[in-house]
């Protein structure tokens, strides 16, 4: 054996000891291994990035039950031009976040009220805060807390669309729920 072969083998054998002890301690670590078994990667796509986009692994849960995991589909309240009114597809959702503050006392939120660029600035701040004053009033019959939450209205001034057009503008009339960190 020339000392070509020798350095190969060495090489060879410290590479298995380094791949089997890796195995090994991602599975300590509870980061799991790949079997070669159909079905096992399934484990890795439910936390990451799968068919739904981002958003839908730990970090985010598609319910609004999941309060401050909740994901911003699930913490945005539209509504319709120059409405106050909470739409009836939305009143499960409050129903939702109301339930998870009257469950968790230390949770707060921040109802962040925004309207579409159409209207005065002064008249859209009045229109977001009413908005969020109406969540608000939703949340409350849901059992949170008044101490529980805060309302802010921005009006037009953090608009989610820039666009003119009436899909941005739908975008922009809403109410974020907020939860403190």
């Amino acid at each position: 054996m020339n000392l070509r072969n020798i350095v190969l083998v060495l090489v060879i054998a410290a590479l298995a000891g380094c791949a089997g002890k890796g195995a090994k301690e991602q599975e300590d670590l509870g980061y799991g291994t790949y079997s070669g078994q159909p079905g096992a990667a399934a484990g890795a796509q439910a936390g990451g990035v799968g068919e739904g986009g981002l958003g839908t692994g730990a970090a985010f849960d598609d319910s609004a039950a999941a309060g401050p995991r909740a994901s911003m589909k699930n913490r945005t309240v539209y509504f319709d031009y120059d409405r106050d009114e909470v739409k009836p597809e939305f009143r499960q959702l409050i129903a939702d976040h109301g339930r998870y503050l009257a469950a968790n006392p230390a949770a707060r939120v921040r109802l962040e009220g925004h309207a579409d660029e159409r209207g005065s600035r002064e008249y859209n701040i009045g229109l977001g805060e009413r908005r969020a004053q109406a969540v608000l009033q939703a949340l409350l019959l849901q059992g949170a807390a008044a101490s529980q939450v805060a309302t802010v209205s921005y009006g037009e001034e953090r608009p989610a669309v820039t666009s003119s057009d009436e899909e941005s503008w739908s975008l922009n009339r809403r109410v974020e729920i907020v939860y403190a960190q």
